[in-house]
């Protein structure tokens, strides 16, 4: 198996960066006010499949989340954080992490991306 593919299996964290080699985890930029953003992410996540908010701080833009796996009721922590970058916009970046075990297969990244890819749907889908 080729080192690449088999570090991005192993791995047991994913998040979005600026900078990061897949554009799908490199996180949202949206022109739109930061509450209605901060409204479309809480929206999404109370109704995401398996997902349970389990705090959240509109001050500092973060929203936390548990999420237990269909199958092997695994649990995942995810964390979802939004500013301001320098033009104004309103920036998302999320976090997904497994709390156990030593490899989740790419399911951190996956989650990440349909949660990303369903809020740009809701924001950018009118």
């Amino acid at each position: 198996m080729n080192g690449k593919l088999w570090s991005r299996m192993i791995r047991t964290q994913a998040r979005t960066r600026l900078d990061h080699p897949d554009p799908d985890l490199r996180g949202r930029v949206y022109p739109i006010p930061f509450p209605e953003v901060w409204g479309a992410v809480g929206s999404e996540a109370s109704t995401r499949p398996g997902w349970s908010i389990t705090g959240t701080d509109p001050r500092a833009g973060t929203l936390r989340a548990e999420v237990r796996t269909r199958k092997l009721k695994h649990t995942h922590d995810v964390r979802v954080e939004m500013s301001l970058d320098e033009n104004g916009f309103t920036r998302v970046d999320v976090e997904s992490s497994s709390r156990k075990g030593f490899a989740d297969l790419g399911a951190n990244a996956r989650r990440i991306r349909r949660f990303l890819d369903a809020l740009d749907s809701r924001l950018l889908e009118d």
